[in-house]
C-alpha cells in the first residue's frame, strides 16, 4: 500500500478532540511525516474547544468529507480516539467516499467509521495509528512505516499470530475494538458477519466487560455466520491477568468449534501494526 511521498495527506480527529498539552506531539508529528517526504494538512477540528470536542459532528464530518474532496490528498488519517467518533456518520456522503477511493486509517473508537466505510462503500481503510511514528517505539514505527508506505512492503500488515482453537481461517476481516463496533449494533453502518474473520481488541475492558460485548455478539447471531475470530490485545486485561483471560472468554461464549487466532500485533500499544479491515486474508 504505497503513498508516493510529495502527496499530500490529510489529518483529521472524528472522535474526542486533542488536548491541548498534546500539540507538541502533533507538531512533533507534522514534522517526521515532512521529513519522510509528505505535505501533511492538519484539520482545522484536531484541539478542544468545548470539553472532549473540537467541534460538532457535522463539522468534523465535514472535515473528513474535504479531505475525501480533495485531489490533492491521497490518504487521510485520523489521529483521535475516544466515544464520539460515531456522532459523523450520519453526515458522511458515502458515494463521495466510494468514488474517492482514497485509503483511511484510524483506530480504536474510529473502528466505527472504518466499518462504515466498508459496509456503504466495499472501500478497505486500515486500523491503524500514525501518532505512533512519535510514540515510545517511534524509531521502530518510522522503520516499518517507510517499508510500508514509501517502499511497497508488507512491514506493517505482515501480522505474526497463533492459534488457540482449529488451525486455519479465511475470509474478509471485519471489526476492530470491541466496545466502538458494537456501538454499530441496529444501523445501517453494521457490516454483514456471514463468512468473515472477525477482529476483535479492546483497551480498558474488564473479563466482566469483555463477557458483556461477546454475549451482545452472540446474541444477535455474529458467531454462527463468521469464519473465525482474530483476537488482538486486550491491553487491560492482558496486563492485569484477569480470570478468566479473553480466550476463555471466548471459549465460553462462542464455543470450542469456531477458529479462534491470537495477535499481538494489533491493538492500543505503540508497537501495533496495521490490519487492513474489507481485504480478505487467510490466517494458518
Amino acid at each position: 500500500m504505497k503513498i508516493n511521498t510529495g502527496s499530500k495527506i490529510a489529518l483529521v480527529a472524528c472522535s474526542n478532540a486533542q488536548s491541548k498539552a498534546n500539540e507538541e506531539k502533533i507538531n512533533e508529528l507534522m514534522s517526521k511525516l515532512q521529513s519522510i517526504g509528505y505535505h501533511p494538512v492538519l484539520s482545522d477540528f484536531i484541539y478542544e474547544t468545548d470539553s472532549y470536542f473540537s467541534g460538532t459532528g457535522q463539522e468534523r464530518a465535514n472535515a473528513l468529507m474535504d479531505a475525501y474532496r480533495d485531489d490533492e490528498v491521497k490518504a487521510i488519517f485520523d489521529i483521535s480516539g475516544g466515544d464520539i467518533a460515531n456522532e459523523v456518520l450520519d453526515y458522511l456522503d458515502f458515494d463521495v467516499i466510494k468514488n474517492n477511493n482514497k485509503p483511511f486509517f484510524g483506530y480504536s473508537d474510529l473502528t466505527t467509521i472504518i466499518n462504515a466505510i466498508y459496509t456503504m462503500t466495499g472501500n478497505v481503510s486500515g486500523l491503524y495509528q500514525i501518532r505512533n511514528l512519535v510514540g515510545e517505539d517511534g524509531d521502530w514505527q518510522c522503520q516499518n512505516f517507510l517499508e510500508t508506505f514509501v517502499e511497497g512492503k508488507d512491514s506493517l500488515i505482515n501480522i505474526g499470530h497463533m492459534f488457540i482453537q482449529e488451525h486455519f481461517m479465511e475470509g474478509i476481516v471485519i471489526g476492530g475494538n470491541i466496545r466502538c463496533l458494537l456501538k454499530l449494533a441496529g444501523t445501517k453502518y453494521m457490516p454483514d458477519f456471514t463468512d468473515k474473520i472477525l477482529l476483535l481488541e479492546a483497551y480498558g475492558s474488564t473479563s466482566q466487560q469483555v463477557m458483556t460485548y461477546l454475549t451482545q455478539l452472540k446474541q444477535m447471531g455474529v458467531f454462527e455466520k463468521i469464519r473465525g475470530v482474530l483476537l488482538g490485545t486486550f491491553t487491560k486485561l492482558d496486563a492485569e491477568i484477569f480470570v478468566p483471560s479473553v480466550e476463555e472468554l471466548v471459549y465460553l461464549v462462542a464455543g470450542s468449534e469456531i477458529p479462534v487466532a491470537r495477535t499481538m500485533d494489533i491493538g492500543h500499544g505503540s508497537d501495533a501494526k496495521m490490519i487492513l479491515i474489507g481485504s480478505h486474508y487467510n490466517f494458518d
